[in-house]
């Protein structure tokens, strides 16, 4: 089962208000580097 913590839950959420968001606005409304950021997008994606 996969785990989501509240980044990851703030992050769908973002998304889901505003799916066009840039990933450095996304980053730094999460409180995240870009990269990091990126990661986490990826996986949520791939984990589905």
């Amino acid at each position: 089962m996969i785990e989501f913590d509240r980044t990851d839950r703030y992050i769908l959420r973002l998304l889901q208000t505003d799916g066009r968001m840039s990933n450095a606005d996304l980053a730094e409304r999460v409180h995240l580097s870009p990269s990091a950021c990126l990661r986490r997008v990826k996986r949520l994606e791939e984990d589905g």
